[in-house]
């Protein structure tokens, strides 16, 4: 069935969307729930396999769940704080990155290749940053709710599930800020290395962050105008299409410290927002490790990676499409021969 959505218009459009969030589709759940104890092997014997399996039917809205058609986007955008120091990498490298995609060079291109995952590209206004948050709002809220359109509006036709990613020099510097104004700590806490800073450079991104927060945290109406304050038009984007995804009844695989910094004030406005997202991987940023815990996820796997790009969300597709394949493909007791447990 064909799923189209209509761009918002403002915050407010995003907030009564966020109210009324549909919920998993108890018919495809119980399909599974009635399956798996007669499939050939003990009971729970596949672990996680098996919630996966029935966490994948009751977003999908279908029995069996499948995996054959998921996609990874990546939202690139600019960042005004770059100019600050806060990166080892100079600002251009977002517009030389999404180059890199599309060419085909990048890690994210040979992840999805490995991983039989399609890949979408959309760079948002890169010629035009947003301001530097640690001295004036990041953006307006027509910027914002642009930006956020970028991926609520994609089209999710048979798509099976979606692993958003992003690109944009400095986004670690915005994450860190979103998260420290969600959860409090100090800036220290949720300011790590990201591309490679350290020593003064590191310094200063630990300043430009607290700086941010100290501006806005107090002034922000809610967690959705402390995206608008703080974020980017990536972290925007990244949000919209975690939105659109639940209302397409599209599971959603989180990446790193942007992705669920971005998820996160979805989070924070509506406590059930991410009930279907899992999350591919930790990454070795600090602050990743931090906010992982404070959203109560489990990675499904753990490489060491700190790169974006949806590189561990989409690392992590073949452990759902296997989940899949046992549900769906494994032989019932009755089928087989064998005996089941007395």
């Amino acid at each position: 069935m064909s799923h189209k959505v209509q761009p918002l218009s403002s915050l407010d459009d995003l907030r009564a969307v966020l109210r009324a969030l549909p919920g998993p589709d108890d018919t495809a759940r119980a399909a599974v729930i009635a399956r798996e104890p007669t499939l050939t092997k003990p009971p729970r014997s596949l672990g996680r396999l098996e919630d996966l399996a029935l966490w994948l039917a009751g977003w999908q809205g279908r029995h069996p769940p499948t995996m054959k058609t998921p996609r990874a986007h990546v939202f690139a955008g600019n960042h005004g704080v770059a100019l600050w120091g806060v990166s080892a990498y100079p600002p251009e490298v977002t517009v030389q990155m999404v180059k890199n995609f599309q060419n085909g060079g990048a890690a994210i291109n040979q992840l999805c290749i490995a991983s039989g995952v399609a890949l979408e590209v959309t760079p948002i206004e890169l010629e035009r940053p947003t301001r530097p948050f640690h001295q004036d709002a990041a953006m307006d809220e027509d910027e914002v709710i642009a930006a956020f359109n970028a991926g609520f509006t994609e089209p999710l036709d048979g798509v099976d599930c979606l692993c958003p990613g992003e690109m944009g020099i400095a986004n670690t510097t915005s994450a860190a800020a979103l998260s420290m104004a969600l959860y409090g700590g100090p800036a220290e806490t949720w300011t790590g290395p990201g591309t490679g800073v350290a020593g003064h450079a590191l310094d200063t991104k630990i300043r430009v962050v607290a700086e941010g927060v100290a501006l806005h945290a107090g002034a922000a109406t809610d967690s959705l105008d402390l995206l608008r304050r703080l974020g980017g038009r990536e972290l925007a984007a990244m949000a919209g299409s975690v939105v659109a995804a639940r209302l397409a009844r599209v599971p959603v695989v989180l990446d790193g410290f942007i992705c669920c910094a971005a998820a996160a004030c979805l989070k924070a406005f509506a406590p059930d927002a991410l009930d279907h997202c899992v999350l591919g991987h930790v990454s070795r940023e600090p602050g990743h490790q931090a906010l992982v815990a404070k959203l109560g996820f489990e990675p499904l796997v753990r490489m060491d990676m700190a790169l974006g790009e949806a590189s561990g969300s989409t690392l992590a597709v073949p452990i759902l499409r296997a989940a899949c394949q046992c549900h769906a493909g494994m032989a019932t007791f009755a089928e087989a021969g064998v005996t089941d447990r007395v």
